[in-house]
């Protein structure tokens, strides 16, 4: 008589949660053009077949994969929509569409993209002179050069405004002296766009070379959240670099607000991503969850669920594609990209909560997904500009009353 006892109820099968499921009920993206549609399946292979067998373990361990900001490059996936000479045109709608698959893989490659492509690449394309564009934009579009942006300081996050870094003329170009924080690619990058007060006192921007003598950088360690790409703390230390290191059209903080208002449309975009992932995961669990001897997904209450985080989907998906309209026909204010940020957040941590109730203990585990993106949606609601600020952006525009102070 053998002896084998085999157990039954007790192995858990292995959950498969990434698969794409395109949720779009209410017929969004039917008309995408062939050019827009194959920078998102572009973006989506890619995530697919590099991005999602890795990123748990650098994450998991906090380590940057380089290696994937040099594919986005030479996958033209790396530029956020900017002009670049010899690359091929890419709408503002394939750029969303770019940032909202990339963020469905993960929100640290996703950043990447809001680091390189939409904050520094786009700082030199928007204000630089013509000398400053062909040395950077195409290096940096390709993924040859890696570029980092310098506004953020430890005492001046919201009130970027009134930043205190200093750049003093001196012989042959100017001596840079503060801090910084919170810089992604600042510590393992080429150049960083360094915003400083001149001797006129108004904001100015410095292509500044990570190598310089006096720049140092210290990785931010212990973060919960976007662990996969490093931010740092910079000091410049008298940084010396010449008169041609200035960006030519960066006069004013109006020209830093001008790159800003450009990245918080990519902001709602990678929450797009970000939700849509959680929903696709929050599917495919309750159909393979086997609980009371039946699928999760038979319940009602589990319906329910699904039915609310497919509404917020939709919503989100019909307000940002309208605002990215607006974009490309030029008539995006100021306020509607806030709109666009402030609302894509939330959703996005909305959505993102169910599915990690939803997927109970499970939900937890990086292997299952919900855990990592909920906790990436927690750096994307605070950076280009935090929830309150959205807000206060929204009020004036509604009542013609500033209440910053």
């Amino acid at each position: 008589m053998s002896t084998e006892r085999t157990q039954q109820g007790t192995d858990e099968p292995e959950y498969v949660l990434t698969e794409p499921l395109d949720p779009d009920v209410a017929g969004v993206f039917d008309d995408l053009s062939p050019d827009d549609l194959a920078f998102r399946d572009r973006a989506r292979t890619f995530v697919q077949n590099e991005v999602l067998p890795v990123i748990d373990d650098y994450w998991n361990r906090a380590e940057y994969p380089l290696h994937l900001l040099r594919r986005l490059g030479e996958l033209d996936l790396l530029r956020d929509g900017v002009d670049v000479d010899g690359m091929p045109p890419q709408s503002a709608l394939a750029a969303g569409l770019v940032m909202a698959e990339i963020s469905r893989g993960d929100g640290s490659v996703g950043t990447i993209i809001a680091v390189q492509g939409a904050l520094a690449l786009r700082s030199i394309a928007l204000l630089g002179d013509d000398a400053q564009k062909a040395e950077w934009l195409g290096p940096l579009a390709r993924g040859e050069k890696i570029g980092a942006f310098g506004l953020t300081e430890p005492t001046h996050g919201s009130d970027s405004v009134s930043l205190e870094t200093r750049a003093v003329s001196v012989d042959d170009g100017y001596e840079i002296t503060g801090h910084k924080k919170w810089i992604g690619s600042g510590s393992v990058g080429d150049v960083t766009v360094v915003w400083a007060r001149g001797d006129d006192g108004k904001v100015h921007g410095y292509l500044v070379p990570q190598q310089a003598p006096g720049y140092s950088a210290e990785v931010i360690t212990g973060k919960a959240s976007l662990r996969a790409i490093w931010q740092a703390r910079i000091t410049l230390d008298a940084v010396k670099v010449p008169g041609s290191a200035r960006l030519a059209e960066a006069n004013s903080f109006a020209d830093t607000s001008r790159v800003l208002q450009a990245t918080r449309l990519g902001v709602a975009w990678a929450s797009l991503g970000h939700a849509t992932a959680c929903y696709e995961t929050a599917v495919h669990y309750a159909l393979q969850r086997i609980q009371f001897g039946r699928p999760l997904a038979a319940s009602q209450i589990v319906q329910e669920r699904l039915a609310r985080m497919l509404s917020e989907l939709t919503s989100l998906q019909t307000l940002i594609v309208a605002l990215t309209r607006r974009d490309e026909a030029g008539r995006l204010s100021g306020p509607s990209a806030a709109l666009g940020k402030y609302t894509a957040t939330r959703a996005a941590r909305s959505i993102a909560a169910n599915a990690r109730d939803l997927l109970g203990g499970n939900g937890i585990l990086l292997e299952n997904r919900v855990a990592r993106h909920f906790a990436d949606i927690e750096s994307l609601h605070t950076y280009e500009g935090t929830e309150t600020i959205q807000a206060l952006l929204i009020g004036r525009d509604i009542t013609g009353y500033s209440a910053f102070a």
